[in-house]
């Protein structure tokens, strides 16, 4: 196949290439698929379909090895590789790949500098919603107090850079960055003792004597199908973690999640108050900032947040709209009215 280096002229079209999504194929070899499907099938199929690349994670040598004997025995055209081939290289030609390969090195300095770290930890302020505060309003539950004797900190998602930032992929410590648990640490007085575990045992509850407790859940990182589920129940046991908790120290829960979770009547009943930290990134002081009152709740919720998912779907302005907290809503902790818009 001949090919022109010359530089293509730019258009729509010129941009235009097929990309079959992460083990596309497998999933179409899948239990579920059609019966009498087969790998070697499926790859002509999706090649002979106008597939110009395939992502394929684990079966690549079997997929090449396949692919070679569809182009010799004619079940694949060459012309399909070449049109394939042509238009992978007259993207790359367009975009200026060939010219610099390379992302330019003088910017590496840039990667975690103070300013855009700051900028994050804004981002985390700003966007964090508080739901409620108190369980009355001339009780507010924070700022916390930062010199206490004790406090507890518990939940899969206290001490996880992991849970905090991914959009996908693991927990654990993925990136340098401050969990809340670290963040928390980093907030209180010298004297204040931080007591630490990730799912609190009932002796600890039941004998720490503690001033407050700050339990953190949520969602485990997810994009696409893993975050399809049948239900929006907090995952980890986390109902079962907040109720025990509050039932015997008053309490803060920390929701980190991409979307609203269903929060019981009676988690409601027990807990002091409840704050939608989202996905904080990498900066997990942003949530501490506000947590002892350096900076205000501003946020304010950009969804409904239900009662239960058999609400769903709902929307402001529906007949019977009653949810949980509406679109809007957020709680100020130093003006006596909300910041709901």
């Amino acid at each position: 196949m001949a090919i022109s280096f010359e530089r293509p002229r730019r258009t729509a079209s010129s941009f235009r290439f097929v990309i079959l999504d992460w083990e596309g194929i497998d999933k179409i070899c899948e239990p579920r698929a059609p019966q009498g499907s087969d790998y070697r099938n499926c790859i002509a199929h999706s090649v002979n379909a106008g597939m110009d690349m395939i992502m394929i994670p684990y079966r690549f040598e079997e997929f090449l090895e396949h692919l070679v004997s569809l182009v010799e025995t004619g079940e694949i055209p060459m012309s399909r590789i070449d049109d394939a081939v042509e238009r992978i290289l007259r993207v790359n030609l367009i975009s200026g790949v060939f010219e610099h390969p390379f992302s330019d090195p003088s910017l590496q300095d840039m990667v975690r500098c103070k300013e855009h770290r700051l900028l994050a930890r804004e981002a985390v302020r700003k966007s964090m919603v508080l739901l409620k505060n108190g369980k009355n309003e001339n009780e507010p539950f924070l700022p916390l107090a930062k010199n206490v004797k004790r406090m507890l900190v518990t939940g899969t998602h206290a001490d996880d850079i992991g849970f905090q930032c991914a959009w996908g992929g693991n927990s654990g410590k993925i990136t340098p960055g401050t969990s809340i648990l670290e963040a928390i640490k980093d907030s209180v007085g010298v004297q204040t003792e931080v007591i630490y575990e990730a799912c609190a045992t009932e002796a600890t509850i039941e004998t720490g004597e503690f001033s407050y407790a700050v339990v953190v859940v949520g969602e485990v990182p997810y994009s696409e199908s893993v975050g399809d589920r049948t239900d929006l129940s907090i995952p980890f046991k986390g109902s079962d973690l907040i109720n025990r908790v509050a039932s015997k120290i008053p309490t803060l829960v920390i929701v980190v999640s991409g979307r609203p979770l269903d929060i019981e009547t009676q988690v409601m009943e027990k807990i002091y108050a409840l704050v939608a930290a989202w996905l904080p990134g990498t900066e997990g002081m942003g949530v501490a900032d506000c947590l002892f009152g350096h900076h205000e709740f501003v946020g304010t919720l950009p969804v409904t947040w239900h009662r239960s998912v058999d609400e769903l779907p709902i929307n402001a302005g529906d007949a019977n709209y009653d949810p949980l907290f509406p679109v809007g809503y957020g709680v100020n902790m130093f003006q006596s009215d909300d910041n709901s818009t």
